[in-house]
């Protein structure tokens, strides 16, 4: 029991950071119909600027300040400067684009902070573990994590269902043609919505830098799972991004835990392990191609 609630906090944890990444990503491409791999590095701009203020004023939250600021001034330049220029492009030639956006900013990062990669310690008021049932201490840090995973699901589902910008963001989401003809700036809101997701990304970068290594290029290896979360959940949902993060996040943590223990009472000790990692390194995968079998377009695909 024990082991079965421990996991499914981190996968609860793991969940938030994949939702916090995913939410802007598949607004982006829903509404946008940009495929931008470069995602991820705002993610590390975040971490890195977290990590630095923190060292240069011990103040976390001007480190959560730093990460969404960055983060979110960086994205408003490459859509402005990049992307914008990508709209009626193809999809090859924004994976190019983007591609070449991740280039350029693992090399600016580098340039900026250095080749030492920082290291951020959990703050004061995360720090320590709390006792989440008799017996089962689990760290606040990881806590406040998936609270804040929580929160800003709660914003996002406001913000999308109950303000006109959200109107908005939906009726883009389902035809931008006729948003623009009605007179909205679509090319403001695309800004709009390019910026909260370089943001969602930067506060990510923050929650994460005190749990996970910094480092140059730390984005890419996340983003193909946030990708395994969007076409789980469905393109262009704030919903589905929330009910894939949760899905594959569960899928992973529980898969590390129980695989490993199931393929031991089966297999011999010499097959066991190998079997056992590379299921574990596949689960997500397995996960996605049975809903893709069952529902094409995802579990809760945008209306249109």
């Amino acid at each position: 029991m024990f082991l079965f609630i421990e996991q499914a906090l981190n996968g609860l944890q793991y969940s938030a950071l994949l939702f916090l990444l995913s939410a802007g990503l598949t607004l982006i491409f829903g509404i946008m119909n940009v495929v931008n791999l470069a995602h991820g590095s705002f993610y590390m701009v975040g971490a890195f600027s977290a990590a630095s203020a923190v060292a240069l004023t011990g103040s976390f939250f001007a480190g959560a300040l730093a990460a969404v600021v960055s983060a979110g001034v960086y994205g408003l330049i490459v859509e402005r400067l990049i992307i914008s220029k990508l709209y009626q492009r193809d999809h090859l030639d924004q994976v190019l684009a983007t591609l070449g956006v991740i280039f350029f900013t693992n090399a600016l990062v580098t340039l900026v902070f250095g080749r030492s990669p920082p290291y951020m310690d959990i703050p004061p008021i995360f720090a320590g573990s709390v006792e989440v049932i008799p017996g089962l201490n689990y760290p606040v840090m990881r806590l406040a994590f998936i609270g804040a995973g929580i929160i800003v699901a709660l914003g996002l589902w406001y913000l999308i269902a109950r303000t006109r910008v959200g109107m908005l963001v939906r009726a883009g989401a389902d035809d931008s043609d006729i948003v623009d003809a009605l007179g909205v700036n679509i090319r403001r809101l695309f800004l709009l919505v390019f910026g909260l997701g370089a943001l969602l990304c930067g506060f990510a970068g923050v929650m994460s830098a005190p749990l996970l290594a910094i480092e140059i290029g730390m984005g890419e290896g996340i983003l193909i799972t946030t990708f395994v979360v969007i076409i789980v959940g469905g393109v262009g949902s704030v919903r589905g991004a929330l009910v894939g993060s949760l899905l594959v996040g569960l899928t992973d943590s529980l898969g590390r835990a129980y695989i490993p223990i199931w393929m031991s009472q089966i297999l011999p000790p010499t097959a066991a392990g190998s079997v056992s990692a590379s299921l574990v390194s596949a689960s997500i995968y397995i996960l996605m191609a049975i809903v893709l079998l069952l529902k094409p377009r995802g579990l809760l695909p945008a209306q249109r």
